[in-house]
């Protein structure tokens, strides 16, 4: 992989040098500062990165400044950025992944840890490349082969604190007991789904996927909450300052705006999306494998909701009718 890391501590920069030489076959690129790796990726001969280490705390620019400038160039916008800082503040690493960090790893940071989150982003450029082939190559895709899963993450470009999946795990993974205070995990999941999936190209799914994303990040404006597309028609969100939200009153607020927003395939035929919403889990006093827990709740319950609908909706048209 060709890596941009960033600091101003020379001896930082030194340490990630010799890390990068011993752990494979990569190409590392240093700057000392945000506005000279700016300087860096915006000259055209600069042959394109495949990751980035860069650290919050830096004068003129810091790192999380940064990760929101590399992110609005679209040759960069879903490239791995793994932050390597010492603050530990929760403030910092709800800001970062935000701004559309991958991951957030503290200083004094172990080489073990490093070794298997430099790992791990190997194994996301890769797939990442795969996926966003199959999904951007055409708007018009007509194999079956070049489908995207519909279980597969997807990752949303531009929606206001919408993060990806794998990004969101790692975020969770940094959550702390005390920082657990207020914070609630819920999830919406699209109606019909499969539906959509089988009759929709790769792209017009996407489409899809992304406005309705857009529109749930409409309605939760004005609270502090990060959220992730996780698959199978599901959004997954986790919010902050103790709000705890009336899932049926969001749900609804939701469902207004799709039935007010024209949403169309490429026949120029109008899709009537709409979404349930799951239950509220409170993530207080949770830690480690609970929290993950406590999001897979918050997903499955949201996927039992749309089939109840969609099950209520059969029931409905059975009403009356004889064998």
């Amino acid at each position: 992989m060709r890596i941009l890391a960033v600091d101003d501590d020379p001896i930082i920069l030194e340490l990630l040098t010799q890390f990068v030489m011993a752990i494979g076959d990569h190409d590392l690129t240093t700057a000392d500062s945000a506005t000279d790796a700016l300087v860096v990726l915006e000259n055209p001969n600069t042959p394109e990165f495949d990751c980035f280490l860069f650290d919050v705390q830096m004068p003129a620019m810091d790192g999380i400044s940064l990760t929101r400038s590399v992110r609005s160039m679209a040759t960069y916008a879903d490239t791995p950025i793994l932050m390597l800082t010492a603050m530990a503040d929760k403030r910092y690493v709800d800001a970062a992944f935000a701004a559309g960090a991958t991951d957030y790893v503290t200083k004094p940071f172990d080489i073990a840890e490093l070794t298997a989150r430099v790992t791990m982003v190997e194994g996301l450029v890769e797939s990442r490349r795969e996926r966003n082939r199959k999904i951007f190559a055409t708007q018009n895709l007509a194999e079956p082969e070049a489908h995207v899963e519909l279980y597969e993450p997807i990752s949303i470009y531009d929606v206001e604190n919408v993060i990806d999946y794998m990004a969101m795990e790692n975020y969770v993974e940094q959550l702390t007991r005390s920082a657990l205070f207020g914070s609630t995990t819920f999830a919406f999941t699209i109606r019909e789904a499969l539906q959509f999936h089988q009759s929709l190209s790769s792209f017009e799914f996407y489409s899809l996927v992304s406005d309705v994303a857009e529109i749930i990040s409409d309605t939760l404006e004005g609270h502090q909450y990060l959220m992730s597309y996780a698959g199978n028609g599901t959004f997954v969100c986790i919010t902050e300052s103790g709000w705890r939200p009336d899932m049926a009153r969001l749900m609804d607020a939701v469902n207004l705006s799709l039935a007010q927003t024209e949403l169309y395939n490429n026949k120029g035929e109008r899709l009537q999306a709409r979404v349930s919403a799951g239950q509220a889990v409170r993530l207080i006093w949770k830690s480690g494998a609970s929290l993950m827990d406590a999001m897979a709740q918050a997903h499955a319950s949201a996927e039992d909701a749309s089939m109840a609908f969609e099950q209520s909706k059969h029931d409905f048209w059975q009403m009356g009718q004889t064998a």
